[in-house]
């Protein structure tokens, strides 16, 4: 329906920021729940993550309900903690001017949760995957919409119960300033996501066992659901447009309705046929968005999310790189130059390539630790200092050509 991509699109547009405005980053950081034992904590567990968000209820007033009234979230208007499919807890804050400022508040919440934790035999852990868990055991929140993606994404095989239920992420969001420059971060974010996802790899086991093959992640995305997972279609191309975003979207399953009662049933419409009738309204806009699960999302901002769950002080050095690559033209020209020509094939291949060699595959022609030592560089040359230094942690480990899943590997006893 025209409307609707006019709609989609409007909405989009509606995220624009004023030029010369400063630069700013959400930060999405997700935790699982285990026991001293490293057993998972499910959703209702006495002292799990129903019990924790309780705590919080009288300075996040701001409540999030599942089904049956079920507490599931809880937000003040800086942070918000929300709990993902299988109880992974979701602290969300921002948007921030410095890296820096994220890392303390972050780490502040983190103590205070620990806590009250610690004397119930419970903690919260940053890892890309759960640890010894198969995602068929651990259990579902009381939330209606995740009771249906978890029906379709068992369509395609495993792999959508173990992004839903074992997962767990770092997501940076990042402001645009035009038409142009939100398509062309969309570009260079998509591009370089095989890279962001080899440096934040963070998941040394998958389903119990030892991994694989690196980027676990990037694996389980890929298996997922082909609809709304992976690049955007046609990203890469620098004749995209909004308009082709807003079709994209439109032409997808919708996966489940809400109907006039707020009841959901699961359905194989389209988004386009389910509102081919009426107008998109932004509920129904922001609805849709949100059942995408790309490696570069838009919303009212740009939202880039291949990177594992880590530890607060290398989500700070993460940010920083993201701001550094995103904020300043001369890198954006940089990222323009190291992308001239890539298409949505080959990043398809180096995701492959990464997954099975690491640092010792070529992307793009180029090493893959070269072009990510070549990022750093880039982002160091044009954050101030206040920024550059929490680039510290993750640089560190790049030019050591180890993840920090290498490193948690050492430590297994599996």
């Amino acid at each position: 329906m025209p409307s609707n991509i006019e709609a989609i699109v409007d909405y989009f547009r509606s995220g624009i920021k004023q030029a010369g405005e400063v630069g700013r980053l959400g930060v999405e950081l997700e935790h699982i729940m285990i026991d001293g034992d490293s057993m998972p904590v499910a959703y209702d567990d006495e002292h799990g993550s129903h019990w924790l968000l309780r705590q919080f209820e009288s300075e996040m007033p701001n409540k999030t309900l599942g089904e049956g009234d079920a507490l599931i979230g809880v937000a003040s208007p800086d942070v918000a903690l929300s709990l993902e499919p299988a109880a992974q807890v979701e602290i969300s804050a921002g948007p921030y001017k410095q890296a820096g400022e994220a890392r303390l508040d972050f780490e502040g919440l983190q103590r205070l949760m620990s806590d009250m934790l610690s004397p119930y035999n419970r903690r919260l852990i940053t890892l890309g995957y759960h640890p010894t868990a198969k995602a068929n055991e651990l259990q579902l929140i009381p939330k209606g919409r995740y009771r249906h993606m978890d029906a379709h994404f068992s369509k395609f095989g495993p792999y959508g119960r173990c992004m839903m239920r074992g997962s767990a992420a770092t997501q940076i969001s990042i402001d645009y300033y035009s038409d142009e420059d939100c398509l062309r971060k969309l570009r260079l974010a998509s591009g370089i996501a095989p890279l962001l996802a080899l440096l934040c790899d963070n998941a040394p086991v998958f389903e119990g066992k030892r991994r694989a093959h690196h980027m676990v992640r990037t694996k389980i995305w890929r298996e997922c659901d082909p609809d709304r997972c992976g690049l955007v279609p046609g990203v890469m191309d620098p004749s995209f447009t909004l308009e082709d975003y807003a079709s994209y979207v439109l032409r997808t399953p919708a996966i489940f309705e809400v109907d006039e009662n707020g009841s959901s049933h699961a359905t194989d419409k389209t988004f386009g046929e389910l509102h081919d009738n009426s107008p998109m309204t932004e509920d129904d806009i922001e609805h849709a968005l949100s059942l995408f699960f790309n490696d570069v999302r838009l919303k009212t901002y740009i939202e880039i999310r291949p990177a594992d769950s880590m530890p607060t002080p290398f989500v700070a050095s993460y940010a920083a790189l993201i701001k550094g690559l995103f904020y300043y033209d001369q890198c954006l020209d940089a990222l323009d130059e190291l992308l001239e020509g890539v298409t949505a094939d080959d990043v398809e291949r180096a995701k492959t390539d990464l997954m099975s060699q690491g640092y010792n595959a070529t992307v793009y022609g180029k090493g893959a630790g070269e072009t990510i030592d070549t990022l750093f560089d880039l982002a160091r040359q044009v954050l101030p200092g206040d920024d550059r230094v929490y680039l510290g942690a993750l640089s560190q480990l790049a030019r050591s050509r180890k993840t920090l899943a290498m490193l948690e590997e050492k430590t297994l006893k599996l």
